[in-house]
C-alpha cells in the first residue's frame, strides 16, 4: 500500500495473451467453500485462463471442504504454516512446501493447524478415453529431487506430479541461480499459472521484458512467447502449472 504523499503506479500488465499481477493490486475476497479464509483470486476464466487459482490466508482452525463431484480437480501448495487435509478418509499433514493433488472422484476437508498461506488451483479434469483416473497425490517439495535443466547446473527443475498419462496437469518448481536463465524463448500450446516463491528477475512475455519478484503472479496463455533471467542477490524460485498429456481439442 502506498502512502497518500506517494505517486500511484503499478507493474501490473493484463493483455489477451498474458498477465503480470503484483499481489498488492489484488483485493481480498471470500469463497463459500472457505467461508472464513481471506482469498485473493490470481487467475480465472474471465482473464483467459482455463483454470482458477487462489492465494488463501487461514487463521488457526479455519476450514474448507469440497465434496467429490467427478468434475473438478484441486491442487494445494502450502507456502507457510500447516494444513490438515483429509481425502477419502485419509489424513495428510501438509507443512511448508507440502502439496496435494485431489482427483475429481475424491472430496476433501481441510483445516489450518496454524496461521497458513496456501496456493489452491482448481480446474475441470480432462478425461481421456482409455486412460484410468489418477489417485490422490501428496508430498513435500523438499523431498523431490531437482534435475539439472538442459545441461545448466544453475537451473534446476522439480516435478511434483508424475509425468504419466492419467495426469492432465503438471506442477513444477524452477530454481535459477543468479545470472542463469531459460535457454530459449518458449512458444508452446500449454498455458501457465506461475507464482514467484523467492527472488527476482526479468520475464519475457509477448515482446517485452518485465521485472518480476517474490509474490508476483503470471498467467501465460497458449503460444505466448516467454523466457526468464534471474537477476537478484538470491536464487529465484517459482512454482507453475501447465496442462499436459491430452489431445488438442479441434473446432466443430
Amino acid at each position: 500500500m502506498r502512502a497518500q504523499d506517494q505517486l500511484l503506479g503499478s507493474r501490473a500488465r493484463v493483455t489477451p495473451r498474458y498477465a503480470v499481477l503484483p499481489l498488492e493490486g489484488i483485493p481480498y475476497s471470500r469463497l463459500p467453500e472457505w467461508p472464513q479464509a481471506q482469498v485473493r483470486v490470481l487467475a480465472a476464466p474471465v482473464l483467459g485462463a482455463g483454470f482458477a487459482q487462489y492465494l488463501l490466508e487461514l487463521e488457526k482452525g479455519q476450514r474448507g471442504e469440497h465434496p467429490a463431484d467427478r468434475r473438478v480437480e484441486f491442487f494445494f501448495y502450502v507456502l507457510s504454516g500447516r494444513l490438515s487435509l483429509q481425502v477419502d478418509g485419509k489424513d495428510h499433514a501438509l507443512e511448508e512446501g507440502g502439496y496435494a493433488l485431489v482427483p475429481p472422484t475424491s472430496g476433501f476437508r481441510a483445516a489450518a493447524e496454524a496461521p497458513t498461506r496456501l496456493l489452491l488451483l482448481r480446474k475441470v479434469y480432462d478425461a481421456a478415453p482409455g486412460v484410468p483416473a489418477f489417485p490422490p497425490v501428496t508430498g513435500n517439495q523438499s523431498k523431490v529431487a531437482g534435475s539439472v535443466y538442459c545441461g545448466d547446473p544453475g537451473a534446476r527443475l522439480q516435478e511434483l506430479i508424475p509425468n504419466e498419462l492419467p495426469f492432465d496437469l503438471a506442477m513444477n518448481i524452477f530454481t535459477f541461480e543468479t545470472g542463469h536463465s531459460l535457454p530459449v524463448t518458449e512458444t508452446h500450446v500449454m498455458e501457465h499459472g506461475l507464482y514467484f516463491l523467492q527472488g527476482k528477475g526479468v520475464y519475457y512475455l509477448g515482446d517485452t521484458w518485465m521485472e518480476v519478484e517474490e509474490t508476483d503472479f503470471i498467467w501465460m496463455g497458449p503460444f505466448c512467447p516467454q523466457s526468464y533471467y534471474a537477476t537478484g542477490p538470491v536464487a529465484s524460485r517459482y512454482i507453475y502449472y501447465k496442462n499436459v498429456n491430452r489431445e488438442i481439442a479441434l473446432p466443430g
